[in-house]
C-alpha cells in the first residue's frame, strides 16, 4: 500500500457540516472503521452522500483504483471529507474581524438600503470614514450595497442622509473555522471551505 496516502489531507466536518480540522487519511480510516465518522462524497450530480464503512468499502469497489489502498481482504478509497458522528462543536477559537464574519454579522444584507444581496455585490464601509479617523473594527464596519455605498462616499450616515438599519457590534456567535491549509486541499473540499477570502483577519487597508 502506498504509504504517501494514508498522508493525505482529509477535512473534517462537525455533525453541523461545518469544517473543523483538516487530518491524514489514516485517521480518517480509523474513524471511520469505528463508527465515529461517515465519508462525505459529492456525486457527479452535485448531491452529497454519506457512507459508513460499509457502504463506503462496498462503494470503492466501484471506483478509479488510483486513490485507493490495498489490504490483503479489499481495497477502499481514501476519503476526501469525512463528517463526525457526535461532534457539533467548534473548537475554541476567538471571533476573528474577517470579511466572512461580518458579512455572517450582517446577514449579506446592506445596513442602509436593507436589501439582501450576493456577497459580490455588498462591500465593507467605514460608517465613520478612514479619512475622519474612523476606525477598522467590528464597531465601525458594515455591509453595503455598491450603490449605497457611492451615495454615501466619505461621509458620514447623517451627512449623506443616510441611516444604518442596525448599529455595528462584534458578533457573540462562534465563526466559521478558518481551516489552515498548507495546500489548496481537494477539490471537493470547495463547498466547505471556499471561503478563504472571506476569512483572512482584516487590517487598516480593508476596502
Amino acid at each position: 500500500m502506498p504509504a504517501f496516502l494514508l498522508q493525505s489531507p482529509v477535512l473534517v466536518l462537525n455533525r453541523l457540516w461545518q469544517a473543523v480540522n483538516v487530518c491524514t487519511a489514516r485517521r480518517a480510516l480509523t474513524l471511520l472503521f469505528e463508527g465515529r465518522a461517515q465519508v462525505v462524497f459529492q456525486d457527479p450530480q452535485g448531491t452529497f452522500r454519506t457512507f459508513d464503512f460499509g457502504r463506503w468499502q462496498d462503494f470503492s469497489q466501484e471506483g478509479p483504483r488510483d486513490d485507493q489502498i490495498h489490504t490483503v481482504s479489499f481495497r477502499i478509497r481514501i476519503p476526501r471529507v469525512i463528517l463526525l458522528v457526535m461532534f457539533d462543536r467548534y473548537p475554541r477559537k476567538e471571533v476573528k474581524f474577517t470579511r466572512y464574519n461580518i458579512f455572517e454579522r450582517d446577514r449579506n444584507t446592506c445596513q442602509y438600503c436593507g436589501v439582501v444581496f450576493e456577497r459580490k455585490d455588498l462591500n465593507l464601509d467605514h460608517v465613520l470614514p478612514r479619512e475622519r479617523g474612523g476606525p477598522t473594527g467590528w464597531e465601525n464596519i458594515v455591509c453595503s450595497c455598491i450603490p449605497c455605498n457611492a451615495r454615501k462616499a466619505n461621509r458620514t450616515p447623517q451627512e449623506a442622509g443616510m441611516q444604518l438599519i442596525r448599529k455595528p457590534a462584534r458578533p457573540k456567535w462562534r465563526p466559521f473555522m478558518q481551516v489552515n491549509l498548507k495546500s489548496a486541499g481537494h477539490s471537493s473540499w470547495k463547498h466547505f471551505v471556499d471561503v478563504a477570502y472571506w476569512n483572512v483577519e482584516l487590517g487598516e487597508g480593508v476596502e
